[in-house]
């Protein structure tokens, strides 16, 4: 069975900063994009940004320039610094590894910015 568990919410100020870990296993780590999503109260998941095998990345239009994704094949691990943050964030975040014939999910980690 896949495993991908998260890491690194919690409470934070707005203008402070998060970095979320994922840590994946039991998969073929470099055949699967990788992404983060989230979801707050009453609103569907979202993307907020993704990574391929070969790095490129994709970002929500409201993270942009604020977040950034990365991955480490060798260790499987993808992880979202969040800078910048802003009480609008606060969702319950969640990792995803995709490829086109199976999708994984994460737990969940919650993230919380105070105004």
């Amino acid at each position: 069975q896949v495993l991908l568990v998260e890491s690194g919410g919690g409470l934070v100020q707005a203008g402070g900063s998060l970095r979320l870990s994922c840590a994946a296993s039991r998969i073929v780590f470099t055949l699967y994009e990788m992404g983060w999503y989230r979801q707050a109260p009453g609103k569907q998941r979202e993307l907020v940004a993704s990574i391929n095998g070969g790095r490129s990345t994709n970002y929500a239009d409201s993270v942009k320039g604020r977040f950034t994704i990365s991955r480490d094949n060798v260790k499987k691990t993808v992880s979202l610094q969040m800078n910048g943050l802003k009480p609008e964030d606060t969702a319950v975040y969640y990792c995803n590894a995709k490829r086109p014939t199976s999708e994984y999910w994460g737990q969940g980690t919650q993230v919380t910015v105070s105004s």
